[in-house]
This record gives C-alpha cells, structure tokens and sequence, in this order.
C-alpha cells in the first residue's frame, strides 16, 4: 500500500502572518466529534478569530468555527464553536507552554489540512508585531510588487 499524500489546504489564518512573527511551527491533530470532519473536507471551517490555551497539560483550539454538516444526524455537533481538544506528544506542549509564558508570545492556529486521512492544524509559535512593524512589512511587499510589476513590462516591451 502506498502513502496517501497531503490534501490541500482547507482553512487558513492570512491575519496570523500580519500580526506575528512566526517562529516555530508544530503540527497537531484534532478530536472532532460526529460529522465536522465532513464539514473539515468540504471547505466549512474557519480558523481567523482562533487560538489556542494550554490547561492542565492539554492544549485546547477556542473560537475555531466548523459549520454544521448538511446532511449531519444526531451526532452533528450544535456549537460551531466549541473549544476542541489538539493532540500533540507531552514534550511538545511542555515546550510550547514554556515559551508561550514569555511577553509577547502566542500560540497562533495557521492552516488547517488533511494528511493521511487526518485532519491536522498546523499552529505557530509567534511573537506579537508592533504596528510599525506592520508598516514595514507592507512596505516591503508593495516594492516587491512594483518589482515584478516593471519586470513584467520589460518583458513585454523586449518581445
């Protein structure tokens, strides 16, 4: 039997680049109950307003919203955005736990993802941004994009 390979991502934090500098990341699983795992494949889930607490040696994802299945039974979850539970080996949450502690420091969800069947949240550990930070950064991609932008005509006009 061969590996199954990585899915696509289905749900993204665009805001977490903007507002930390992302400093490590770890992968973790998710307990999901009744049918949120189709409503996971199906594109249904939302991780912009989440992030993640670490309580009693367990680390907990609040405010990521999955959407009820469709065609969910009895067994569909009625709280789209109930805390979940993330599944990551004790050494890990130890360490993330540590450096969370420090000033400035949050543990940030960034994608959401199938690997093997499983649907698996990618979350970083990042360090707050000052807002002429922010500034900077936009700076830096408009003259990037200016770049390419001339490039781009330079070509053009070579042809």
């Amino acid at each position: 039997m061969g590996k199954k390979s990585d899915g696509k991502v289905l749900a993204q934090n665009k805001k977490a680049s903007h507002d930390y500098f992302i400093e490590d990341t770890y992968e973790a699983g998710m307990v999901l109950s009744g049918t949120e795992i189709k409503s996971i494949r199906n594109g249904r889930a939302n991780i912009g307003d989440a992030f993640a607490t670490i309580r009693n040696g367990e680390i907990h994802i609040h405010n990521m919203h999955i959407s009820p299945f469709e065609q969910g039974n009895r067994n569909n979850p009625t709280d789209p955005t109930r805390t979940r539970k993330l599944l990551l080996h004790k050494e890990q949450i130890r360490k993330l736990l540590g450096l969370s502690k420090q000033d400035g420091y949050a543990i940030v969800p960034l994608k959401i993802y199938i690997r093997n069947g499983y649907a698996k949240l990618l979350l970083g550990l990042g360090k707050g941004k000052r807002q002429y930070d922010k500034r900077a950064d936009a700076a830096k991609k408009d003259a990037q994009r200016d770049i390419q932008r001339a490039l781009r005509e330079k070509q053009k006009i070579a042809r």
